[in-house]
């Protein structure tokens, strides 16, 4: 797919544009619009935006660091393929402080989080048959209520700085397979939280995210050109 073909929009060129690049080509990445493997040109971004190379060598410095792109230098940037270990180092975080924050708010919900996550179900319900891709960002919507509502939204800002691979794979998942049931796992934490029992808030928050772990195994057989095969 050719830079010109990607789904990023366009760019705000009267504010800085080397975060506005990042998180687009963030995006595009994580949701396998770039696959792995595929060489970024810095002058055909750079023209595709209307931009100086600069913003874009930034940009592209920032995704290296966050393990999405690899520069080589003479040859140039690449979409690197997901790192199993990555994923699985997010997974194992997000399980060990989203259960706590499941415990917490269970243990003194605030007011109207039930109802409010009733409703996010409730929108993630109406995309699961017409646009699964776009399940993702819902999901991620009911996580960081659930950390906001404990008091700890810094919690889930330290989980969003390290989960881009494992959202690589979410997406794959969300495509890919039915959600039905990760929309019942959702369900079943509300429940608890509703049930102020914060045990089974955090029994249903920890299934819910070892998931991936039953899902991985299958992704990994459908799609092997896009995995780091040394694991790393």
């Amino acid at each position: 797919m050719g830079i010109e073909s990607l789904d990023i929009g366009q760019l705000d060129l009267s504010a800085p544009v080397g975060a506005q690049l990042t998180a687009a080509l963030r995006q595009c990445i994580i949701r396998n619009q770039l696959k792995p493997g595929v060489r970024l040109s810095e002058a055909e971004i750079g023209a595709r935006f209307g931009i100086s190379r600069q913003p874009v060598r930034e940009a592209f410095i920032k995704l290296s660091e966050e393990g999405l792109l690899e520069i080589r230098p003479q040859r140039g940037s690449f979409v690197r393929k997901i790192s199993l270990e990555a994923v699985m180092d997010a997974r194992f975080v997000r399980e060990a402080v989203e259960a706590d924050i499941v415990k917490a708010c269970a243990a003194d919900p605030s007011s109207g989080l039930v109802e409010e996550l009733r409703e996010q179900i409730r929108a993630q319900q109406r995309l699961v048959d017409d646009r699964p891709a776009a399940f993702v960002p819902l999901d991620d919507m009911f996580h960081r209520t659930l950390a906001q509502a404990a008091g700890r939204p810094n919690a889930w800002a330290v989980i969003e700085g390290m989960k881009t691979q494992m959202d690589r794979v979410r997406q794959m998942t969300s495509i890919n397979f039915p959600l039905a049931h990760l929309i019942t796992q959702h369900n079943a934490v509300v429940d608890a939280i509703e049930a102020r029992d914060p045990q089974a808030a955090e029994q249903a928050m920890r299934g819910h995210l070892q998931m991936i772990l039953q899902d991985l195994p299958a992704i990994r057989e459908g799609f092997p050109d896009y995995f780091d095969p040394s694991g790393a």
